[in-house]
């Protein structure tokens, strides 16, 4: 049998709840993970990947990681990690034993690792990784290493359920969204470059006439539906006319019962998006990946390359048989 990797045998299992109402404070929100995405596999990847990672860094050094959620909050492992990797000296107490001096600690560090990194906005606060927030420690140490050890291999397109809970007068409301920790990893994006990214690239002027183009084509196509696409960059966020759009184009039915025609949460509209997608792929019209949640966040680049792979295959191969036929499996 094989030995259990490092990973495996140090985290911890745990299952975390909504904070109950009277530990959330009027007008506060506060983010939990639900157990099924706890238990998503990519997600479940992605800390073990970052796990093994740090363990590897700070191995001479003799610190081990169990837990990113539970060991990260102090500031002493994120010290000796940015020290390594940044081959910098930082001017902070080497051990801080009291919440105070932990929470100046962690500032001095996060502060250093924003200057290094440099980006136009972070997904992390102090406050944040105090509290043992999860999602907040991940995308710091997904920035972390894409910065310092680009090849480390980190599993692409790692995206959750999020509930976000907020006090109200009445109670706790809950809502829910998709939280992405992961992009497309850049040799995926180089070796399926299409058509549409040499567009971007060579002929940018060209892009706003290739956008007019794609939404009469999109207008015609829909219009026997009594629809319109005004704003193709917002219209397709949440499925439902990128999927009668196929529909149309392709020429089957799509039942109610497989989609939601008026969609109420981000999770529904992901459903949508990802469905069309997958009926994209099935036909052979989308070889380039897309992230659904790209579609959902109103993403233009995203938007339009699946606009222009159902454009381009279906100007140069009108459809010869409008008989309708059933959706594919």
């Amino acid at each position: 049998m094989e030995p259990e990797s490092l990973y495996n045998l140090l985290q911890l299992p745990k299952e975390v709840g909504p904070p109950p109402e009277e530990e959330l404070p009027q007008g506060e929100k506060k983010k939990y993970l639900p157990p099924t995405s706890r238990r998503d596999p990519k997600f479940e990847e992605l800390q073990k990947v970052l796990m093994e990672w740090i363990n590897a860094e700070l191995l001479p050094e003799h610190i081990v990681v169990r837990s990113l959620e539970e060991d990260m909050f102090d500031g002493l492992i994120l010290h000796h990690l940015f020290q390594k990797l940044a081959g910098v000296k930082l001017d902070v107490e080497e051990i801080a034993l009291t919440a105070t001096s932990q929470r100046r600690k962690l500032e001095v560090v996060l502060g250093a690792a924003d200057r290094h990194l440099q980006l136009d906005q972070v997904k992390w606060s102090m406050d944040a990784i105090f509290n043992k927030d999860l999602l907040a420690t991940l995308h710091l140490l997904v920035a972390l290493a894409e910065r310092f050890q680009p090849k480390l291999p980190l599993p692409a397109n790692v995206q959750v359920e999020v509930i976000t809970m907020e006090r109200t007068k009445s109670g706790l409301k809950s809502e829910k969204s998709v939280e992405r920790l992961t992009e497309c990893r850049s040799g995926e994006e180089q070796a399926g470059g299409d058509v549409f990214d040499e567009l971007l690239r060579l002929a940018p002027e060209k892009v706003s006439a290739v956008k007019e183009a794609i939404v009469n084509f999109v207008n015609q196509k829909l219009d026997r539906l009594g629809l319109s696409v005004q704003n193709p960059d917002t219209q397709f966020a949440d499925g439902v006319i990128l999927l009668l759009l196929i529909g149309q184009v392709q020429g089957f039915f799509l039942h109610l019962k497989e989609f939601y025609l008026t969609p109420n949460s981000p999770a529904e509209m992901l459903h949508n998006v990802t469905l069309a997608l997958e009926l994209l792929k099935d036909e052979g019209l989308l070889t380039f990946p897309v992230s659904p949640e790209d579609i959902v966040n109103k993403d233009t680049k995203s938007t339009l390359r699946v606009l222009y792979s159902l454009f381009c295959k279906h100007k140069l191969k009108e459809s010869t048989d409008g008989v309708p036929h059933a959706s594919p499996n």
